[in-house]
């Protein structure tokens, strides 16, 4: 990837959709959200990588989701009420709940490996928008990285005052009615992030996404599944794309046109586009 270009003119020199591994590449013994989870990722060609952030007691940031310590630290704490010392000494667990030697990266770690080398998608910004985009000028990753919060009055001020320039999606589901607001006010937004229950929603439709592109902006859609009950995708998803058909999955969203596939199963979706370009 050229990161001296846009990242609308990578997305130009390509026929298919950035792919983005969602908390990079785990499974196994390797735990989501490690070094070695982005590493993976990183070595199965991941256009973007997506981390995580959650912030300790004392003030450091740790790549983690937050919400999650009682499954992949068997914490009954947060990271937000611990200290950055006791977050070090942790290990996480693998996915049969044994203890692994991964332990949670810093925040800098995880930007200092992947710098130069793919998108960085900063999920989890509005935890401290101020610190976090600190942390990002230090390493020098500013080109790269992909920001997003939700529409919130809080969180957009931090981002006109914090990151005005970093790429900037917010995250629309339904309709969207704030990206045009965005870039008026100087945000560098560069497309929306949707989320839609059902075919139909206007944020999927093919008026929207042509729209959106005349403008300039790119679609991210996500083919994960991080609750069966929260449909984010209507149901175009990795796993029917695995157990059914990936027509009626990933095939989907690359047909209705989407500029970003965030998915747990990088390697698949990467073969099933080369056969699709076989055919």
């Amino acid at each position: 990837m050229d990161f001296n270009k846009s990242i609308f003119e990578n997305r130009k020199l390509r026929k298919y959709p950035f792919l983005a591994a969602h908390r990079g590449v785990c499974g196994a013994n390797v735990p989501c959200n490690t070094m070695a989870a982005y590493k993976i990722a990183l070595d199965q060609g991941a256009d973007v990588v997506e981390i995580d952030v959650a912030k300790s007691k004392d003030g450091k940031f740790f790549v983690f989701h937050p919400g999650m310590e009682h499954v992949f630290l068997r914490s009954a704490k947060p990271i937000s009420e611990l200290d950055s010392a006791e977050v070090e000494a942790m290990f996480l667990v693998n996915q049969d709940s044994v203890r692994t030697s991964y332990k949670v990266p810093t925040l800098e770690e995880v930007l200092t490996l992947l710098k130069d080398k793919a998108y960085i998608n900063v999920d989890k910004f509005w935890t401290d928008i101020e610190g976090i985009s600190a942390v990002i000028r230090k390493v020098g990753v500013e080109k790269q990285v992909i920001v997003k919060t939700y529409t919130d009055e809080k969180s957009l001020e931090g981002v006109k005052k914090y990151a005005p320039d970093f790429m900037f999606v917010p995250l629309v589901r339904g309709k969207d009615d704030i990206t045009d607001k965005l870039y008026a006010d100087g945000i560098n937004v560069i497309g929306a992030e949707i989320l839609f229950a059902t075919e139909d929603e206007e944020c999927i439709s093919d008026e929207y996404i042509r729209s959106m592109h005349e403008k300039g902006r790119l679609i991210w859609a996500n083919s994960i599944i991080y609750n069966e009950a929260d449909v984010i995708s209507a149901h175009k998803t990795d796993d029917i794309s695995l157990w059914d058909d990936p027509d009626k999955g990933w095939g989907w969203l690359i047909d209705k046109g989407v500029d970003f596939i965030q998915t747990d199963w990088l390697l698949m979706l990467k073969n099933y586009i080369a056969k699709r370009e076989e055919k």
